[in-house]
């Protein structure tokens, strides 16, 4: 009788603890569809939210995208002469350049701007260099030091001075160096770095700006149009 009882016991725990188990098992199961759940609606959140803050960002314009027309300026350049894009008529495109003289990167790409003017500009697209940079901060991007330097270096380009900083925010540049590569139309074919090596020229292996023109003579779209521009941020007064 004794061994019976004993017997029975036996099966009543086991099943009790078969029945827990599986209940247990059940909750963590629903526990895990629920956290996954939430992980699959937190990441829809975030991208949902990427996608706002760019579209924010495009259509509140911090500048030209690749695509857009861009707008025509007149700007002096360092022989005192006022320059605007309509007035170079056999220009095919422009390698529109914002730099300045006091920035290291921009020092580095200096004679790179050089080589790139004179192998692109006979093919049609002149490097148009501009300091956006205000000399109440950054003291050496001055109109004189700007002379003085496109003088040291015989710049064989223009190199124009954004006096009032009206023209870089429509172009949306954040950095010295920053290229925008123009067409004939005036439409932003490329935006970005200059190439892929700031630092060491003779390391360069891929020439963005060169590439892109040569997509362009070639009836191509650059590929890629765009990078990011490495280089010193923008100097402008603190409002």
């Amino acid at each position: 009788m004794k061994n019976l009882f004993a017997l029975l016991l036996l099966v009543a725990m086991s099943a009790f603890t078969f029945t827990a188990c599986s209940d247990a098992s059940k909750v963590a199961e629903n526990v895990t569809e629920k956290v996954e759940e939430t992980a699959k609606e937190s990441i829809n959140v975030a991208k949902d939210k990427a996608a706002q803050a760019v579209a924010v960002v495009n259509k509140t314009g911090t500048g030209y995208q690749v695509g857009d027309k861009a707008a025509d300026f007149t700007l002096k350049n360092v022989d005192g002469k006022m320059v605007s894009l309509a007035e170079m008529t056999d220009a095919k495109g422009f390698v529109v350049t914002f730099t300045c003289n006091h920035c290291p990167y921009s020092v580095l790409y200096e004679d790179r701007l050089i080589d790139l003017h004179n192998e692109m500009a006979p093919k049609g697209y002149p490097v148009i260099a501009i300091n956006p940079n205000d000399p109440k901060v950054q003291p050496e991007d001055s109109f004189e030091g700007m002379q003085k330097r496109s003088e040291e270096k015989k710049f064989p380009f223009v190199y124009l001075f954004d006096d009032n900083q009206k023209v870089y925010p429509l172009f949306g540049a954040t950095r010295t160096p920053h290229v925008f590569l123009l067409d004939k139309e005036m439409v932003v074919q490329y935006i970005g770095a200059i190439d892929n090596n700031a630092k060491n020229p003779d390391a360069v292996t891929i020439n963005y700006v060169k590439d892109a023109i040569m997509a362009l003579e070639a009836g191509k779209n650059p590929d890629p149009n765009f990078t990011k521009a490495i280089g010193c941020s923008i100097k402008k007064q603190k409002i």
